[in-house]
């Protein structure tokens, strides 16, 4: 099938490149001229596993082509993603501005029946402003369909290629049965997709971000508790997750959720129920619980050292918002390491992948080490954000002979406490 897939961001590109894998002829549209020219010669601008291997394979089969023209692309293409950014608006809300001008673009070249697919994270309602801008600039028919992305940052080609389901939001039958045909060589052994009306799809996005959101929020307050009361937070996890009705997943203490998602789609979702006089008091104290996790973990630093860090310096280990990628959109590091600034400490930093995209964040302010027991020589602590695996087994002597003291503040919970203190660390954590 001949696909369009606007917009060559985090979505765009995995979608694209993932499509052109199971066959079909896709064309990924950009205005970021530069950014074609990296693509076409397989320079990705994103972290992700696997995507620069899968972009060049499709590329040299000619399956997957880079390209700036949208009329030409719309023309020869049966079905349009729409995966552009949405980014957050002041008010919480997402920024529709670049979904609807390519909504117009696209009604502006068609010439024939099209699929149009919203695979941006949209608000519920957003299918029909579409719809509706594209009725104005067209006399062509059109369906347009919601296609929710749930793609895990650092696992987003196995997600897309293996995904645990996908819905098609769809009113028209033509419409789902093109959208079911896309998808069917992704589920050769068995059926995941689910087929819904278009505003309940994009309410699911929505719906399963801040469920998730809310979780790891939970688990954060259950924490800080065990903390106060003397319980172990890991052996409550544990205890809690054995029941298959909570399950096992999005339940570590630790410094909250950050990224590109989680944040942006729980805000936007309590924005939604605003605008229609709907409380939203659970994913709202979800919200606040995740902005007050951080502040906890930098009172653990003031705790020890005052609110005067003039003199100091600390080894950060991990910039990203997670393992596997080098977004640091919303990542916990951001508000840590500006609050210690603004303290008068000195920052050495290393993240795997996370080093260049934190110069956006931090300019010169901070020192970026090469690797992660450089960043020791010298600090007063280690301060860890970002659970790589690389952190999971370190050489703890040499740690403790880098640091001026053996001390130790883990935003990951990565070690064994016992085991640290008998190894002479000063070692706080969450929730232990």
């Amino acid at each position: 099938m001949k696909i369009t897939v606007i917009g060559t961001g985090y979505v765009g590109l995995v979608a694209g490149a993932c499509l052109a894998d199971m066959g079909n002829d896709v064309i990924c549209v950009d205005n970021n001229i530069e950014k074609l020219k990296q693509l076409e010669q397989g320079i990705i601008p994103i972290y992700e596993p696997g995507l620069d291997e899968l972009v060049k394979s499709n590329v040299l089969e000619k399956r997957l082509i880079f390209s700036s023209d949208i009329d030409n692309a719309v023309k020869v293409s049966q079905v349009c993603f729409i995966a552009v950014g949405t980014p957050q608006g002041e008010d919480g809300s997402a920024d529709l501005q670049y979904v609807y001008e390519v909504a117009k673009s696209i009604a502006k070249a068609m010439n024939g029946y099209k699929v149009i697919v919203d695979k941006s994270t949209v608000p519920v309602g957003t299918a029909e402003n579409v719809a509706k801008i594209i009725k104005e600039n067209t006399t062509h028919p059109f369906d347009v369909v919601s296609n929710p992305e749930f793609l895990k940052q650092g696992n987003a080609v196995d997600d897309f290629l293996m995904p645990d389901r996908v819905i098609i939001g769809s009113n028209s039958e033509k419409a789902t049965t093109i959208m079911q045909e896309i998808y069917a060589p992704f589920f050769r052994t068995g059926n995941r997709v689910i087929v819904m009306d278009v505003k309940s799809a994009e309410m699911t996005k929505y719906a399963a971000n801040s469920f998730l959101a809310t979780k790891i929020s939970f688990m954060n307050e259950i924490a800080n508790l065990c903390e106060k009361v003397g319980a172990d937070a890991e052996m409550v996890r544990v205890g809690i997750t054995t029941d298959t009705r909570i399950g096992n997943k999005f339940l570590f203490p630790g410094l909250g959720y950050g990224g590109s998602c989680f944040p942006k789609d729980v805000k936007a979702l309590i924005k939604t129920a605003s605008e229609n006089n709907c409380e939203m008091n659970i994913i709202k104290a979800a919200d606040n619980a995740n902005k007050r996790q951080r502040q906890i973990f930098i009172n653990k630093i003031t705790d020890k050292y005052g609110k005067d860090l003039t003199g100091k310096t600390f080894s950060i280990w991990g910039l990203a918002f997670k393992p596997k990628t080098n977004d640091m959109r919303e990542a916990p590091a951001i508000t840590i390491i500006n609050a210690l600034l603004d303290m008068g400490a000195k920052i050495n930093a290393y993240d795997p992948k996370a080093m260049e995209t934190a110069k956006f964040y931090f300019g010169d302010k901070i020192e970026y080490k090469k690797s992660s027991y450089e960043t020791l020589t010298s600090a007063d602590a280690l301060i860890i954000l970002t659970e790589w695996n690389e952190f999971r087994r370190p050489d703890m002597e040499r740690i403790k002979n880098l640091l001026k003291q053996p001390v130790i503040f883990d935003g990951r919970n990565l070690y064994e406490p016992d085991r640290m203190k008998e190894k002479g660390f000063e070692y706080y954590l969450i929730g232990r």
